[in-house]
């Protein structure tokens, strides 16, 4: 069995800038979208929680982002397709799978499908979209996944591939981030820059116009192989403080909302409107980047076991959210119940004590967060520092945006702790764990070697049993280290007006393609 070797050096040079994103359309002001819109039965307006930075989906720290997804998947394609509970079906791909000694990837590609200009979706598109995702000179942030097969060939609608290095998770990954289509002729037409200009995918939505840090607004793909979604037209406005994305529902100027401070839920649900609490596979964690201060085993436990999840959870979440021990939650492959990291301040108080510190004493370091971005992230985060401060670690917070987070954590240049929302929607241990702890990463942090080396042979483990053993190892090895601090899986809330219905789903997106008027 060989294990992948890949320096830290060659995968951040995957990383290269994501291109600025031009305006599509006149620009207009902020407030063009008015309550009267909002309450246009054919129009859906969504107060949404991130912004979109640009509309490639497979290049750039952006193609990371698991809430950008939403946003992706109404225009664009994944090779294969989740229902709402995260199981696989078909998507351009019917079909996928290796053929029985793992040497040769098989697919079938969907019979039908067109973009937007209205050329067919054929297995050159597949395929080309495959080799495009493997160049390292694409950008593409997961391009060690894509590299894996290659040497194409293409019969009518029948893909086949040489397995270049066994990869577990290869097909898992085209229902996940960067796993989407793009059409070859009309790419290479147009280029890079053109395709941001004028952006087309074959889902079931269409780019009409969009505005950077104010709105995107799509109209309806009649010719979508999936059917014409119920909305004529979606319009995503950007609104990234959530005080102001209930404001926008409450006043009639959206239909839908998410992540919301779930007291506003609460009290929205007790006015009317429809309430969605649903656990998702994200899960609200804290990178520990071991330099400074967390190179010190006892102040990294100390930090995990000073912290009270539950009373994060019942307190400030009013009960919306699973505590967690590992970084797989519930419903994960590698899931591990039997991994407790309990909530111990006098043993954080001793560990900090055997290192010289004291909440006389305490020892210091930055903790980074996002705030708005998730529900009650701020909070939270000032929450632990106050938990932390009762046992001797003064941690001063620092907020930033998302887009800051992926670019320090791409250049391992995180503070010592670091909030953070991952998402699995494939909830494989080697998309949470795996990355999150392997050395080499450009989505870790951690540097440990004893770590790295431990996950390093399960990126090629072709003994699925034994692949999920050694992530459980990984994890059990990971609490006694302290090396991450995983604090809850979400549970998302989602706020609808009166007279619409949607679809949750476990991954988290809020895909307007499931919003109906309601019957």
């Amino acid at each position: 069995m060989q294990s992948v070797r890949i320096s830290r050096r060659a995968m951040l040079g995957l990383l290269g800038g994501a291109a600025s994103v031009p305006m599509i359309g006149p620009l207009v002001g902020n407030n063009f979208i008015t309550q009267a819109l909002a309450q246009d039965s054919s129009t859906l307006t969504i107060a949404y929680n991130v912004d979109l930075p640009t509309f490639d989906p497979t290049v750039g720290p952006s193609a990371v982002n698991p809430t950008i997804q939403a946003l992706y998947q109404s225009i664009f394609d994944p090779y294969i397709a989740q229902n709402a509970d995260l199981s696989f079906k078909p998507g351009l791909l019917t079909k996928w799978g290796w053929n029985e000694d793992f040497t040769k990837v098989e697919m079938e590609v969907r019979e039908g499908a067109t973009w937007h200009n209205g050329d067919p979706v054929t297995a050159e598109d597949i395929v080309w979209s495959l080799e495009r995702a493997g160049k390292a000179e694409t950008g593409n942030p997961i391009q060690f996944v894509w590299a894996k097969a290659g040497n194409y060939k293409i019969d009518g609608n029948k893909i086949t591939g040489d397995v270049i290095e066994f990869e577990p998770t290869f097909f898992k990954w085209m229902a996940f981030l960067t796993g989407y289509v793009l059409p070859k002729k009309y790419y290479e037409e147009v280029g890079a820059e053109g395709f941001e200009k004028k952006p087309i995918g074959s889902g079931p939505y269409m780019v009409d116009e969009f505005q950077q840090g104010a709105f995107l607004r799509l109209k309806a793909n009649p010719n979508y192989w999936g059917g014409k979604p119920a909305f004529e037209t979606v319009v995503f406005k950007f609104i990234p403080d959530a005080t102001s994305r209930v404001a926008e529902i409450e006043s009639g100027s959206a239909d839908v909302t998410l992540e919301i401070p779930y007291e506003e839920f609460d009290r929205l649900k007790e006015k009317g409107f429809t309430g969605y609490a649903t656990p998702i596979s994200d899960i609200a964690m804290i990178f520990v980047n071991d330099i400074g201060p967390m190179l010190d085993k006892n102040v990294r436990l100390a930090a995990n076991y000073a912290i009270d999840k539950k009373a994060i959870v019942d307190r400030l979440l009013r009960g919306y959210g699973v505590p967690i021990d590992t970084l797989e939650a519930p419903g994960y492959a590698a899931y591990d119940e039997t991994i407790k990291v309990p909530y111990d301040p006098e043993l954080a108080k001793k560990l900090l004590a055997d290192s010289g510190f004291s909440p006389e004493n305490p020892v210091k370091f930055t903790i980074q967060t996002t705030r708005g971005f998730k529900p009650k992230d701020y909070e939270m985060i000032q929450a632990i520092v106050a938990m932390w401060r009762n046992v001797g670690i003064d941690a001063t917070i620092e907020v930033y945006e998302i887009a800051k987070h992926y670019e320090l954590r791409a250049a391992d240049q995180l503070a010592p702790a670091a909030f953070y929302n991952w998402g699995n929607s494939i909830g494989d241990p080697s998309t949470s764990t795996g990355f999150t702890m392997f050395g080499p990463s450009p989505h870790s942090v951690w540097d440990g070697e004893e770590i790295t080396n431990m996950i390093a042979p399960l990126w090629g483990e072709r003994d699925e049993a034994k692949r999920i053993a050694g992530y459980k190892a990984v994890s059990k090895r990971i609490a006694e280290e302290g090396a991450v601090i995983p604090l809850l899986q979400y549970v998302q809330p989602i706020v609808v007006r009166p007279g619409i219905s949607l679809v949750p789903q476990a991954s988290g997106m809020l895909l307007p393609q499931t919003v109906t008027p309601a019957t």
